[in-house]
C-alpha cells in the first residue's frame, strides 16, 4: 500500500473546508513582519498544489515540491493557466535538491508530520543550503497529544463520487499516527474499493527546536490554532559549507 495513489484524484474535493487563504495570510504576515525580500518561495510537500495557486495569484514565484507523481499531476493541472506557473518537482523531502535559493519556504497541513524523524534529520541538513541567509521557513503540524487523542477513532468522507473510510491507530513504538484508509470510488453503477496507509509522526516542538538549532536555523518559536501548531524559524545569516 501506498500514500495518495488513488486519494490524490479526490483530496480537494474531500478537503474543501480548508482555508487556504487563511494560511497565505499566516505567511505573508510572518513576511510583512520580517521586512525582508520575499518573491521566490519553495512549497515543500506541496499535494495538490492548492497553495501554490494560491501564493501564485499574490505574485509570488514558486518552486513546488512533493513526493506524489499522482498529486503533482493534480496540482500542474489546477495550476495551467497561470501567468506564470510554479516549477514542480517530484523529489522526497529528504533528498531535496533545488537549481538555487528561495526567499523563504512553507510547508502547509503537516506535511512535516509526514516525515519519520530520519527524514527530518535528513531534509535538514539539505534545506539550509536552499533558503538565502535570513530567510524563513514557515510550517504547521500536529502536537504530540493531539496524535495520540485519536487513537481507535473511526472517520468517514464522502461525497456523491467517493466515500472514504478511516481507521486511526496510534503506535507508541513508532511514536506515529498509522491510518488506514479504504476508499470506495464509484464508477457508473459500480464502486472500486482501494486501500491506503498514512502515517504522522509525533514531533514535539522540544525536540524540533533542538534540531533545527542543530541545522543551521535560528529564532524557532511557535503558535497554537486550531488543533495546529504554526511554526516559524530563520535560517542563519552564518554562511554554510559543504
Amino acid at each position: 500500500m501506498s500514500c495518495y495513489e488513488t486519494l490524490a484524484a479526490y483530496y480537494d474535493r474531500l478537503t474543501a473546508d480548508v482555508d487556504y487563504r487563511a494560511f497565505a495570510d499566516r505567511y505573508e504576515a510572518a513576511f510583512a513582519a520580517d521586512g525582508g525580500p520575499f518573491h521566490l518561495l519553495l512549497d515543500l510537500c506541496c499535494g495538490t498544489g492548492s497553495m501554490s495557486l494560491e501564493m501564485s495569484r499574490r505574485g509570488y514565484e514558486l518552486i513546488s515540491v512533493d513526493a506524489s507523481e499522482q498529486m503533482l499531476m493534480e496540482a500542474r493541472e489546477k495550476c495551467s493557466d497561470l501567468p506564470v506557473p510554479p516549477l514542480f518537482l517530484m523529489q522526497d523531502a529528504a533528498e531535496l535538491d533545488l537549481y538555487g535559493t528561495v526567499d523563504a519556504a512553507f510547508c502547509s497541513l503537516e506535511g512535516m508530520n509526514y516525515l519519520s524523524p530520519r527524514q527530518l534529520e535528513a531534509l535538514l541538513q539539505r534545506l539550509p543550503f536552499f533558503i538565502r541567509p535570513g530567510g524563513l521557513f514557515l510550517f504547521d503540524l500536529r502536537a504530540p497529544d493531539y496524535l495520540e487523542s485519536l487513537d481507535g477513532d473511526t472517520f468517514v468522507d464522502e461525497d456523491d463520487e467517493v466515500f472514504c473510510l478511516w481507521r486511526a491507530d496510534f503506535d507508541r513504538d513508532l511514536a506515529a499516527l498509522v491510518y488506514g484508509m479504504d476508499i470506495f470510488a464509484r464508477e457508473g453503477r459500480l464502486w472500486r474499493r482501494s486501500r491506503e496507509e498514512h502515517i504522522e509522526y509525533a514531533h514535539s516542538l522540544a525536540q524540533l527546536s533542538a534540531l533545527f538549532s542543530a541545522h543551521g536555523f535560528t529564532d524557532f518559536s511557535a503558535e497554537e490554532a486550531e488543533d495546529r501548531l504554526f511554526v516559524s524559524c530563520r535560517r542563519s545569516t552564518v554562511s554554510i559549507s559543504e
